[in-house]
């Protein structure tokens, strides 16, 4: 069943709109002033799967959507000093940067601060944490830092029926709870499947139930 493992893999576009907010609400609102110019400098720190990429790849888009230069960049990959043009430059990853990937981002920073663009950088713990360059670590820190507050898995069960409920049917409070107990647990994973559960009922002209979901994982495995 790879087919069926690799449809569950797959992820819908990421957007501001279909974040789960959850305590993120504040921070939700300040990305969206970023991409509307009002903020300029923002970094997010966050366990891994909470949503980091997701919120960059979505500004980025949300940028883009409005005509502006934007660019997502993994890993430090091509900080090339013509970024400093861009609208806005999202940058994830940044522990992963190495020494001349540290100078790149400092220089960066610097040129964009100059200028007129934006930067949003995305790290795994907070900016005095990181064991990068100290200046690095400094000129992360003096824009806004945001804690990506994961969801409790009440909220994820209440995003799981939403999502559902969009695709037409009605996720069983049992079938969300096998399904945060026996699936990785990040929500665009949880969506995925979900998504791959609707499709899979369809198919075998079945209701959505928790037999019919411990069959899908057990093919998809």
């Amino acid at each position: 069943m790879k087919q069926l493992a690799l449809a569950i893999s797959l992820e819908t576009e990421p957007t501001l709109d279909n974040f789960v907010p959850g305590g993120n609400g504040e921070m939700l609102h300040v990305l969206r002033n970023l991409v509307a110019g009002v903020e300029r400098f923002v970094y997010l720190w966050g366990e891994e799967g909470g949503g980091k990429s997701h919120l960059l790849r979505a500004c980025v888009a949300a940028a883009r959507e409005k005509g502006q230069s934007a660019v997502y960049l993994a890993g430090g990959r091509d900080l090339a000093p013509e970024l400093a043009d861009r609208d806005l430059v999202a940058v994830d990853d940044v522990d992963s940067l190495d020494g001349e990937g540290q100078i790149a981002l400092f220089g960066l920073y610097n040129r964009i601060k100059e200028g007129n663009g934006r930067l949003l950088v995305a790290g795994p713990c907070a900016p005095a944490q990181l064991d990068l360059r100290p200046d690095v670590v400094t000129r992360l820190g003096w824009g806004l830092v945001y804690q990506v507050q994961g969801l409790t898995d009440a909220e994820k069960s209440e995003a799981l029926k939403g999502h559902a409920k969009q695709r037409g049917f009605d996720l069983p409070d049992e079938a969300a709870d096998y399904l945060l107990r026996h699936w990785r647990r990040d929500l665009p994973s949880l969506l995925a499947a979900l998504d791959a559960l609707d499709r899979y009922s369809l198919e075998h002209k079945r209701s959505v139930t928790v037999p019919l979901l411990r069959q899908l994982l057990k093919d998809a495995l």
